[in-house]
């Protein structure tokens, strides 16, 4: 589950990096791209592309495996049998989406070892939007369909990008999110037309997780430096604020059948240029959420790094016969 780029970087740094390439060759790449044609982990690739695809899909494995924590606990208290297996099988799923990102971004050349110590440490990041906690089951719920959703729009986008690996780790990931996708929308629907105190419950968790789903396709157009470049190379296909309008325009109306309110009293879409308006998000809280001052950033990193100690002895003898050996990249 990812919705977008999630941090501010200076434009500079991005320019220093394009200076030293060999024209003909960036020609001859972007070429491709334009042809349509996928870049593969042992094409000749400008090292800001090499860069901004490790920071992307690295940020989109660790979403998946910190974004399993909300949800994963309530596995135990989902009301049934039924829900506790559906839930069970999610948690899963998305944490197996984290391995073939990581095995994506492997072939960048960026061990998995070196992006969960960068995780755990706080070096690099993950999708704001797990930082917030699950006081009750709707939340869960919330995460489950409206959050899946987000993901899939970003998804099923960057699906049609350039690199190969990357957009063939996203067509697996998607047709999972799409079921997803289906089993959140039935949890909603069961606490939307309920007893009144369901419906009460689902429409809290509505307005606790307004304010970071609008966040959780990350900064502005206006305010991103990666967007322009990203868009060019087709790293993303589709930019931050056009993401967030096609949400809106898709699961607004759902929202609103099933009677819920969205805690946004500038919310409308413009009959003219048929766009949604709405209160722009509290950036400065974004920044604050990103930096590790949210609800749980603290709380979500102990779990990780307590996991990465515990299974410490079986990555020991997994690799004890290969002890030695030079690593080696995958391919896909």
């Amino acid at each position: 589950m990812y919705g977008g780029g999630q941090v501010f970087e200076s434009s500079s740094v991005n320019n220093e990096l394009l200076k030293d390439e060999d024209p003909q060759k960036l020609a001859e790449f972007e070429a491709r791209i334009e042809r349509g044609e996928k870049i593969e982990p042992n094409d000749w690739m400008p090292k800001l592309y090499r860069k901004q695809l490790v920071r992307m899909i690295e940020q989109h494995g660790h979403s998946e495996i910190i974004g399993a924590l909300p949800e994963g606990t309530w596995i135990t208290r989902a009301p049934g049998f039924k829900r506790k297996l559906a839930l069970m099988a999610k948690v899963q799923d998305e944490v197996g989406h984290a391995q073939l990102l990581y095995g994506a971004a492997e072939t960048l050349g960026k061990s998995r070892e070196q992006m969960i110590e960068d995780l755990i440490t706080g070096k690099s990041k993950y999708s704001n939007i797990f930082n917030y906690p699950t006081f009750t089951w709707a939340d869960s719920c919330f995460i489950s369909w409206l959050v899946d959703a987000g993901a899939i729009v970003n998804q099923l986008a960057n699906a049609r990008g350039s690199y190969g690996p990357y957009c063939r780790a996203l067509d697996r990931i998607c047709a999972e999110e799409s079921f997803h996708l289906k089993y959140g929308h039935h949890c909603v629907i069961h606490l939307a037309t309920g007893t009144p105190k369901q419906r009460e419950m689902m429409q809290e968790a509505v307005n606790r997780w307004w304010a970071p789903m609008m966040h959780f396709f990350g900064p502005s157009d206006k305010m991103s430096t990666h967007t322009q470049i990203l868009t060019k190379w087709k790293v993303k296909m589709a930019t931050n604020d056009e993401c967030r309008q096609q949400f809106l325009d898709m699961y607004v109306p759902k929202i609103w059948e099933l009677g819920l309110t969205i805690p946004d009293e500038n919310l409308k879409k413009n009959s003219e240029s048929g766009e949604w308006e709405f209160t722009e998000p509290d950036w400065e809280e974004f920044k604050r959420v990103i930096n590790g001052d949210g609800p749980c950033n603290k709380e979500r990193l102990a779990v990780r790094r307590i996991a990465e100690e515990r299974g410490a002895w079986v990555r020991r003898a997994l690799t004890a016969k290969t002890k030695g050996e030079e690593y080696v990249a995958p391919l896909a």
